[in-house]
């Protein structure tokens, strides 16, 4: 679901709440050593991302913040924001020569630069709290 968050609103802040959870708390925060990447360039995307993405000229940035049951993946376009809340169990990550996000028949694959290189601790911290979030449902054993 992406979500326009250019301005605050209660009734959209309550719905992202209801599907990843709760930001984390201040000390949780500094313990985790953050909970928001830095902005990453996106280079590609799917046909259905491109009206929340600048033109082929511009740049588009975007950052991810973590939630207890999902992510939140900010974009900006200029200056309008929009919001793709993915919760872990539909999340697909790739990582490879690149890192791409799948979720909702969508993606976004992220530019290998400098500000990507800076994030790479950050999406491993991510890979870490997706496996924990799929272990505790893990009550299906396929033999």
């Amino acid at each position: 679901m992406i979500l326009d968050t250019t301005h605050r609103n209660n009734d959209t802040s309550l719905l992202i709440n209801d599907l990843v959870g709760k930001p984390f708390s201040f000390l949780k925060t500094i313990k985790m050593k953050g909970t928001v990447s830095k902005k990453m360039v996106i280079e590609e995307s799917s046909d259905n991302m491109k009206d929340y993405l600048n033109s082929t000229f511009d740049a588009t940035y975007a950052n991810i913040e973590l939630r207890p049951l999902g992510i939140l993946v900010r974009i900006i376009k200029g200056i309008t924001n929009f919001t793709w809340v993915i919760p872990y169990y539909q999340l697909v990550m790739y990582k490879g020569d690149y890192s791409s996000l799948y979720a909702q028949g969508r993606f976004i694959r992220f530019r290998k630069d400098e500000s990507f290189e800076n994030s790479r601790s950050f999406l491993h911290k991510l890979m870490k709290l997706k496996a924990r979030y799929e272990s505790k449902y893990d009550f299906l054993n396929f033999k």
